[in-house]
């Protein structure tokens, strides 16, 4: 009489067991590919974020008037005034009310509508007390040479500037990190203590970063001499909230304008 084929319990069990032991292993090998993968992604998401952030503070600065850069004292904040047009004058303002001034045209025909600064080296320029190197509102129309520069009201500069130079410079912007928030401000006039008056909402207030490591920006200002430009160097840090890696970015930008 032939016997039946089949499976013993015993034989049906070990295979049962092996086939959970090979499924184990290739769940945790597909986990851990997935794991891999999104923090590769992770990073190289922290990295362009740092590429972009950084890129913007450089972009920024670069159209900075170096005599106007300055940090408050923990370095979290940077302050400047942004450069709007520049050109020569022919004499500044003088007689009982000097509320005006002959000036070489700007490129192309171009108007231009801002504050006037003349030199500036070892001034304040968020001081805009008459005599001083930063004017009240001033316009400077398009026209044939020489143009005349009108300002909103009489003011004296303090000093001249060597090459008979001038700029035309727009109202302060200031980088600040607050908690993780990297934040741009801007429209909130002039004020003596650094990065003060800021506003608290947008359009004054913009992020620009939302994942910074607490209190890890830094800026540094060396300021301009007569022989060389203003640096500034920065640095700070990208954090992943969920798994709590980090990116390490330093710059460092020349700025070139020569008042």
């Amino acid at each position: 009489m032939r016997r039946v084929a089949g499976f013993t319990l015993v034989e049906l069990v070990i295979v049962i067991v092996l086939l959970a032991i090979v499924a184990t292993i290739s769940v945790q090998f597909v986990a851990l590919s997935t794991r891999g993968a999104v923090d590769v992604a992770s990073r190289q998401q922290r990295a362009l974020s740092g590429v972009v952030v950084s890129e913007h503070i450089s972009r920024g600065l670069r159209e900075a008037l170096p005599t106007s850069v300055r940090t408050n004292p923990s370095g979290s904040c940077i302050e400047w005034m942004p450069i709007i047009a520049a050109s020569n004058y022919e004499n500044l303002p003088g007689g009982p009310t000097p509320d005006s001034f002959e000036a070489v045209p700007l490129p192309n025909g171009g108007s231009a509508r801002g504050r006037v600064v003349v030199y500036g080296y070892g001034s304040n320029l968020y001081d805009v007390t008459s005599p001083g190197p930063v004017s009240p509102l001033a316009t400077m129309p398009a026209g044939a040479s020489p143009v005349t520069v009108a300002l909103d009201s009489p003011h004296r500069f303090s000093a001249e500037s060597p090459e008979k130079r001038f700029y035309i410079v727009g109202d302060p912007i200031a980088l600040c990190q607050s908690g993780r928030w990297l934040y741009r401000y801007r429209n909130y006039g002039i004020n003596e203590p650094v990065a003060s008056g800021l506003p608290i909402a947008y359009p004054g207030r913009e992020v620009l970063a939302a994942n910074l490591a607490a209190t890890s920006l830094l800026f540094e200002v060396t300021p301009p001499t007569l022989q060389r430009g203003a640096v500034v160097s920065f640095r700070l840090v990208l954090e992943d909230t969920d798994t709590g890696e980090s990116t390490s970015i330093s710059q460092e930008v020349q700025i070139r304008n020569v008042p």
